[in-house]
């Protein structure tokens, strides 16, 4: 338990059954009538988001989350199969908590997951990968400019822009967090 006081961007806080991330939190004061805390949070099986506001000194509980490292094996079904790297462990996470980062799995993927009890909540991924081209959009090219990009599909099925002289077979390093094309390998 921690007081509202002592919330901070990042924690991880159970209200009622659901577990939420803090993602931004902001003392308010006010000329007339009491302050608060005003805080941003993301439930984490969802990942809606909602706003919530505290009482000064209202006890919140706070959850501390596990993180193991987990290399991507296969698709089983409708969801993903991992094993843990330290004890290979395998574990089946879902694939509302995998999401559009499916987009950059490829067996042997490293990943960082964060556990609560034996629940996985979210991954995050690296933030670059090095990616096969496996074929690309002829129609979107346009001339050979400065400035020019065509659209690659990388091995994993997500789309990238990539400057025209990228071909299919080549490696491309990738950012993940901004599905950006950052150089060829």
């Amino acid at each position: 338990m921690v007081l509202s006081d002592q919330i901070a961007v990042g924690m991880t806080l159970k209200i009622g059954k659901k577990l939420y991330r803090v993602e931004s939190c902001v003392k308010v004061t006010v000329p007339k009538g009491t302050p608060f805390v005003k805080t941003k949070l993301c439930e984490l099986s969802s990942h809606d988001m909602i706003e919530k506001n505290f009482k000064p000194n209202q006890s919140v509980s706070d959850v501390a989350m596990k993180e193991r490292r987990l290399e991507y094996l296969y698709l089983e079904g409708k969801d993903y199969l991992f094993m843990d790297i330290d004890s290979l462990d395998q574990i089946l996470v879902p694939s509302q908590v995998v999401g559009s980062r499916v987009n950059y799995l490829k067996e042997g993927t490293e990943v960082l997951a964060s556990f609560f009890g034996d629940n996985v909540f979210s991954i995050e991924l690296p933030q670059f990968l090095e990616l096969m081209i496996s074929g690309s959009d002829d129609s979107s090219e346009k001339s050979v400019n400065a400035g020019s990009t065509k659209t690659a599909i990388l091995e994993t099925g997500a789309k990238v822009e990539v400057p025209p002289f990228i071909e299919v077979g080549d490696i491309i390093k990738v950012d993940t967090k901004t599905d950006e094309y950052i150089q060829r390998v």
